[in-house]
């Protein structure tokens, strides 16, 4: 016998998936605003923040307090930049929250700084990508631990202005943090002069005069705003570099950079882990000035910002990476190479690590680079860096050229 609807529980059917479907739309929502943050009502749920000490991360905490949230963990990752966590402590506890530091540094060496280097991961050819190889590991270590605490909440405090708000929402979301995240920033605008404010009515003073922002980690060093803020005239103060600020007439050098399978394996013959060898480049070739790069980057909306970096240590692995293929790869192969770098670069800042793309292209890379081993020497002075000798295990290269020609008319007339 078959049951006749009258109609009803089809409609009614349609409303209830209807709702449904908007409640899941409404829970997946990143966070976006103070009003987001306002309207979560498990307040006494564990709240993780990524917290740096800077005035938006601190001002979170302050936010947070005064919403009621009881349970708040400022975490931050070391990544190479100097953390005080002694201080970061002080500042967390002065909101009711505790502090935790992460060590990150070894994670972003293998999963960020190696692949990198193979993929020649500088924006637009002009400098090399920074925060896109960090946030991937900072969102992981993180991530981690938010779902160790059963974290109702993770929050970052990236804005529309940053690049940084889309790589670390999908880090989070591909990490699987089973919570609800993101970052107020995002509609919650709120002046440097104002957080300021509040932040020293609330007992700690933190300075808010406009000054140059600045993202730190083992690699490269970058800074952008205040006298950064117009591309069309702007000044970098002396005191803003560290690796490359000069401090003192150095006399000429040689250096020796080694590398197995495209991977730097020694400096000057002596084999050091990789997260040592770039701290004694940029100490060795950043104090002859190298190393500095300017570039406008462009943000989620297509506009440009001007940003400057330092990274001498990047600067001649790469280029000695590069002479090594351009002696051992077939110019197919190579240029097949640099089509897929490329790609593997725009990836990484969208923050698609993990995704098939991206994976693809590290797989190709990698293979691309067996066999591509071998050393370059460099003359530096204060002027530049220039090989002065590049030595393939599987050359392609002819090293007398009248001996080379002999044995080209030979095969001719063969």
């Amino acid at each position: 016998m078959t049951v006749q609807s009258n109609g009803h529980g089809g409609a009614t059917d349609a409303v209830t998936a209807q709702a449904a479907l908007v409640r899941s739309q409404q829970e997946r929502r990143p966070i976006e605003s103070f009003g987001h943050l306002a309207d979560f009502d498990r307040k006494d749920a564990p709240v993780v923040t990524m917290f740096s000490g800077g005035l938006d991360s601190t001002y979170l905490l302050l936010k947070l307090q005064q919403l009621g949230y009881t349970n708040i963990h400022a975490v931050a990752v070391d990544v190479g930049a100097p953390v005080d966590e002694e201080g970061l402590t002080k500042h967390a506890a002065h909101f009711g929250a505790s502090f935790k530091c992460l060590d990150g540094r070894e994670l972003f060496v293998k999963d960020g700084v190696m692949p990198a280097i193979r993929a020649h991961a500088t924006y637009m050819r002009m400098f090399p990508i920074s925060s896109s190889l960090t946030r991937p590991v900072i969102a992981r270590l993180i991530t981690d631990y938010a779902n160790s605490v059963n974290a109702g909440l993770l929050l970052h405090t990236a804005n529309l202005s940053q690049n940084s708000l889309p790589r670390l929402n999908n880090c989070i979301r591909l990490y699987g943090f089973s919570g609800k995240f993101g970052s107020p920033y995002v509609h919650s605008v709120t002046s440097r002069e104002k957080k300021a404010s509040e932040l020293s009515a609330a007992g700690l003073t933190i300075m808010a005069e406009r000054k140059l922002s600045g993202d730190e980690n083992l690699w490269c060093r970058e800074f952008e705003d205040g006298p950064l803020g117009d591309p069309e005239g702007f000044n970098i103060p002396e005191e803003a570099y560290e690796w490359t600020r000069r401090s003192g007439d150095y006399a000429p050098e040689k250096l020796t950079i080694s590398f197995e399978n495209g991977n730097l394996s020694s400096i000057n013959g002596d084999e050091l882990p990789l997260i040592d060898a770039i701290a004694l480049l940029n100490k060795e070739v950043g104090k002859f000035g190298h190393g500095r790069f300017v570039g406008l980057e462009f943000l989620s909306t297509d506009d440009k910002a001007l940003e400057i970096r330092e990274a001498p240590a990047a600067a001649i692995i790469m280029d000695a990476l590069r002479h090594l293929e351009l002696a051992t790869l077939e110019t197919d192969t190579l240029e097949l190479k640099q089509q897929l770098e490329q790609k593997w670069i725009r990836e990484a800042i969208a923050g698609r690590w993990g995704h098939r793309c991206h994976t693809m292209c590290d797989a190709a890379i990698v293979a691309a680079l067996d066999g591509v081993s071998g050393s370059v020497t460099y003359d530096i002075d204060h002027t530049r860096f220039l090989p002065c000798s590049i030595v393939a295990k599987n050359p392609r290269y002819i090293r007398d050229r009248d001996q080379w020609e002999q044995g080209q008319e030979l095969l001719w007339r063969i």
